[in-house]
């Protein structure tokens, strides 16, 4: 029998923890049944709030390597399983003009000619890896389809080669940002998780996990504010990472207390586009908010 990747939920806590990822309760719970079970973990929410962050802690809290596939319109098998090296198998192929074809042929599909992608990585890897699947929902469905083999049976299919089974099952976490629906078929093989931002204690515990000299007080103001602009219709409401961005440049500017005027000339920090500046200018009741 394997050894259990974790122990109990408090251990995935602790482990993830000490990477620097502050998990709530429902994220420890999970990726330790997703660990224990052997189950994919599909993990869907707003941008910014941990999702491939949560990958890449899982990979540092077990030690192993993290694959990860970055997901766009367009990606197909080439690039996210494998593709033979054609200018090779053409070298081969010009050196023994003179030789057996059929010989010929099996040759350059073997091995020494094929390039392995993520998910072939993934699966041929000698040492256990965590496999990311990162913004599946920009793919174009036909990806989906390409991963149900993946997900259910931990083996691929190359035509020239047969069937190759994973020598140790992967960690496997695949994110998206519900920019379109997922299929039924992929949800049935998934455990699955939703990160939304996190609660106002959490996300100051995260703050200045980061930013460990931010005063309490600083920190406490900081967050709320960050919470009413997320409430306002924003074109992107700010990530946690750009709180902790915010959080740094406050202690860079050696504020020891929010003011309206410090929020409004450091906006920019946390909010990407000038019309969701102007509307937070206009809309956010920073006397209040600042007040608490």
């Amino acid at each position: 029998m394997s050894t259990p990747v974790f122990t109990s939920v408090d251990d995935a806590r602790d482990r993830l923890a000490a990477t620097g990822y502050l998990p709530s309760d429902a994220i420890a719970t999970t990726v330790y049944l997703a660990a224990t079970l052997g189950r994919p973990l599909l993990i869907e929410g707003p941008a910014g709030v941990g999702k491939t962050a949560l990958a890449g802690a899982l990979a540092s809290a077990t030690g192993n390597r993290l694959v990860r596939l970055q997901c766009y319109e367009g990606v197909d098998e080439a690039r996210a399983l494998y593709e033979w090296n054609h200018a090779k198998q053409l070298l081969r192929i010009s050196a023994e003009q003179r030789g057996d074809w059929e010989d010929v042929r099996t040759d350059i599909f073997g091995e020494e000619f094929l390039l392995a992608r993520p998910l072939l990585t993934a699966v041929r890897s000698e040492q256990p890896v965590v496999l990311l699947i990162d913004e599946l929902d920009k793919a174009d469905e036909e990806m989906e389809g390409l991963l149900l083999e993946l997900l259910s049976e931990f083996q691929v299919t190359i035509p020239e080669l047969g069937t190759i089974r994973a020598r140790h099952r992967p960690l496997v976490v695949l994110t998206s940002n519900a920019t379109r629906e997922l299929s039924e078929a992929l949800r049935r093989r998934c455990l699955f998780l939703h990160i939304d931002y996190p609660d106002a204690s959490l996300e100051q515990r995260i703050v200045q996990s980061h930013v460990p000299d931010l005063d309490d007080v600083l920190a406490e103001s900081l967050v709320r504010v960050v919470g009413a602009l997320r409430r306002l219709e924003l074109r992107k409401a700010p990530s946690v990472a750009e709180t902790v961005d915010w959080a740094g440049t406050l202690l860079s500017l050696g504020a020891d207390r929010l003011d309206p005027r410090l929020v409004r000339n450091s906006l920019g920090v946390v909010l990407k586009h000038q019309s969701d500046i102007e509307l937070a200018h206009a809309k956010l009741d920073l006397d209040r908010e600042l007040a608490g």
